[in-house]
Parts: structure tokens; sequence; C-alpha cells
């Protein structure tokens, strides 16, 4: 003589609820979205942070001048050049006679490769442009200069 609360659903065995009808024991495949956003928000400010810090490491005085800067969308091959007058392939000390071997086996789009070569404001011209004219030799031709922005005064 008793009624059953659940009407006709408690006779096939489901269960209204929880999960609206799915059954019984399904998987949730909702994602939660709140960590994941958390997790992108620190990885973003760790980069941001750690982004100045990935510039070439070598400490070159760069000269001034009024050019204006480039806009490149590869990371181009560096050269630098100290006041000693040591030689650096990337962050990588080399002699002057590996600099032509070192760019035609790192070069991927072969001669036409970007070369950027950085020279000290008071490293020795002649070590400057000796490396430069191995690389034109050598028959790469996008070589340029890095310098500095000159500030106003």
């Amino acid at each position: 003589m008793g009624m059953s609360a659940g009407g006709g659903n408690a006779a096939r065995g489901g269960r209204r609820g929880r999960r609206g009808g799915r059954g019984r024991g399904g998987a949730i495949s909702e994602i939660n979205v709140t960590p994941l956003v958390d997790v992108m928000l620190v990885l973003l400010i760790i980069f941001m942070v750690a982004a100045p810090m990935l510039t070439v490491g070598v400490p070159i005085d760069l000269p001034e001048t009024q050019a204006k800067a480039m806009n490149s969308d590869t990371q181009p091959i560096t050269i630098s050049v100290n006041p000693q007058g040591e030689v650096y392939l990337q962050e990588t000390p080399i002699a002057i006679d590996e600099v032509v071997p070192k760019l035609e086996a790192i070069a991927t789009t072969g001669y036409n490769e970007r070369i950027y070569v950085r020279g000290d404001t008071a490293a020795a011209y002649g070590v400057v442009m000796k490396v430069m004219a191995r690389i034109s030799a050598a028959g790469f031709k996008n070589i340029g200069l890095v310098t500095q922005q000159e500030q106003q005064k």
C-alpha cells in the first residue's frame, strides 16, 4: 500500500539526480578550466621575467648610430667581437679561422642566412673587418653590423 516517491523510474533501476539521468557510473567528461588558466598565467609570468635574460650573453658595448631598427622574423646567426679581439659565434668562443666552417655547418638556408656582426666599441677595427671579410669571402650575402640606437640629448 505504500507509494513510491520516485515514480516509475525506480522499477527500471535508474537514478535521477546528480548526473541528470546519464546513467550509473559514467565518466564525467567536463574539463575544469580554472587550474588550466592558473597554470597558463604562471607560465606567462615566468616567460615574461625570463625573456630579457635570453639575449646574447657576450658583454659588448655596441656603438650608437641613428639607424632604424630592423624587423626580423627569424633568429639570425650572431658573431661577436669583444674588446680583447676574441670572436664568439652566438655565445661560444671560436678562432677566426673556424668562423666560415662553423657558419657553413649551422646555416639552415645556405648562403642566404642572415648573419649579424656585433663589434665592441673598443674592439680593434681590423679584427671586426677580418671577421666580416671571411664571412663575405665564404659567399654569405646577408651580413649586418649591429649597433645601438643613439639616445636623444
